[in-house]
């Protein structure tokens, strides 16, 4: 198996696993045309990918899906809260402003006004005072009252039109594309194993503030690869999941003392902070020392913050909670990066 990284951190995720006979993309965080640079830096045929997988909705790990999807006619893997929360996202929608808000208002009372002058009366026939209603006597409307109004067709053809306009309505104008359109859409459920290929993949939910965010095992002739980032804390199923894999791509996304003096609002460092956030370098560390069974040959640390974090910080982290675990052949530490691809890591 191949994971190959090509980019990590807050303007954008992406990565290749690939099995002897699958390819696929796990989230599409750049634009199209990056993410085919990135793939060709990388010695990544785009022909040759099979699907598109999706953990989250977030901009910097969907911004490129669509393009890339529609471009390579591929389908897109994805759980379906997360696809309505993408396709709300994309979804023209159409606002006014408050002074825009009360001619609407005017508007819609003066059409009431107008409507309400034009409802016709009635009146019944005449009869001397006092003298019984009949029951055959209806209400009749005075004949000056009626009004036939007639509706000449061919002055419609006299109305001047908008050129612009008869071309937007004209049968042969071309519709603006959908822009939730994708070639192939496929559910999957977190919890519940499926396979793309010889890839079998089993998705487990994350502690992120998206609508349906999950990680990623990926297992393929005896190897395994784990993909678990954007989350806030490691909950019981996650440390699960991370056992027995070969591969460990893990967030390490802020030191705490960079993030509190750094030059996000407070509003913003609280949520990085919270427990649907993102894990900080000590959070990484602590799972690494305390619940980590050792047994991945590579562990690369992805999702630094550029401005709460310093790559050496992340790395000196990490191998002082692996201690004496650290070895040529065992639990080496990469750093993915978002500048650049990372070489790729073949098992």
């Amino acid at each position: 198996m191949r994971m190959t990284v090509l980019a990590s951190g807050s303007k954008g995720n992406s990565t290749v696993i690939a099995s002897a006979r699958t390819r696929i993309l796990v989230d599409a965080g750049l634009s199209c045309r990056e993410l085919l640079r990135r793939m060709a830096l990388a010695g990544e045929d785009p022909a040759t990918l099979d699907a598109i997988l999706i953990t989250h909705e977030h901009v910097d790990h969907i911004a490129g899906m669509p393009v890339l999807a529609r471009k390579l006619g591929i389908p897109v893997f994805i759980t379906e809260p997360t696809h309505r929360a993408w396709v709300r996202m994309v979804t023209p929608r159409t606002t006014m402003s408050y002074a825009q808000w009360l001619d609407h208002l005017q508007q819609e009372k003066l059409a009431r006004a107008q409507a309400a002058a034009h409802i016709p009366t009635y009146e019944l026939p005449s009869r001397e005072a006092g003298a019984p209603c009949l029951a055959s006597e209806t209400w009749v409307e005075p004949a000056q009252t009626r009004v036939e109004a007639t509706i000449d067709l061919s002055a419609q053809a006299q109305i001047p039109v908008d050129p612009d306009v008869e071309e937007d309505l004209s049968p042969t104008s071309n519709p603006k594309p959908d822009p939730t359109f994708l070639p192939s859409v496929e559910y999957f459920q977190a919890g519940r194993q499926f396979s793309i290929g010889d890839l079998a993949i089993s998705p487990f939910t994350i502690p992120h503030d998206a609508a349906d965010p999950c990680g990623f095992v990926f297992e393929a002739d005896g190897v395994r690869m784990a993909l678990a980032t954007d989350l806030g804390y490691l909950p019981p199923n996650v440390k699960a999941a991370l056992r027995r894999v070969d591969v460990l791509l893990l967030e390490s996304n802020h030191d705490l003392e960079m993030l509190r003096d750094g030059p996000y609002p407070w509003s913003v460092k609280q949520r990085v902070l919270s427990r649907v956030g993102h894990l900080s370098n000590d959070a990484t560390a602590d799972f690494l020392l305390r619940d980590y069974d050792g047994g991945a040959t590579y562990i690369v640390l992805g999702h630094l913050s550029e401005s709460n974090n310093a790559p050496e910080l992340a790395r000196i982290t990490a191998e002082r909670a692996l201690n004496d675990r650290m070895s040529l052949l065992g639990n080496r530490i990469l750093l993915a990066t978002q500048a650049t691809p990372l070489e790729s890591i073949n098992v």
